[in-house]
């Protein structure tokens, strides 16, 4: 379960991120309120997968599924660059994030 719970924390940090996008200084306040709800949602989920998984882990993890992500949606969403690079790196990054959980 706090497994799930971490998965569905860096989803949310993937909503954050997009949100920050279109907040404009916090002016944006449908965006901004989106941004606070996904932030305040993905911290939450953060700590309470860390009450079982190891504090390390947990956040290498979420902020990896963030990361990658984020990445994702500025591909898909924004135009940005998907060069091979950086698809192998972004692959290296999901290869870590299923070591880090085979340990954990």
């Amino acid at each position: 379960m706090a497994w799930m719970l971490l998965i569905i924390g860096g989803l949310f940090e993937v909503g954050f991120t997009t949100c920050l996008r279109f907040v404009d200084g916090f002016r944006n306040i449908p965006w901004t309120l989106g941004f606070l709800g996904s932030v305040s949602l993905s911290m939450g989920l953060l700590e309470l997968a860390s009450r079982t998984i190891p504090m390390g882990t947990a956040y290498a993890v979420w902020g990896g599924i963030g990361a990658v992500g984020t990445v994702i949606v500025g591909i898909a969403a924004f135009g940005e660059p998907a060069s091979a690079l950086r698809v192998a790196l972004i692959l290296v990054v999901v290869l870590a994030i299923g070591g880090l959980k085979l340990l954990a």
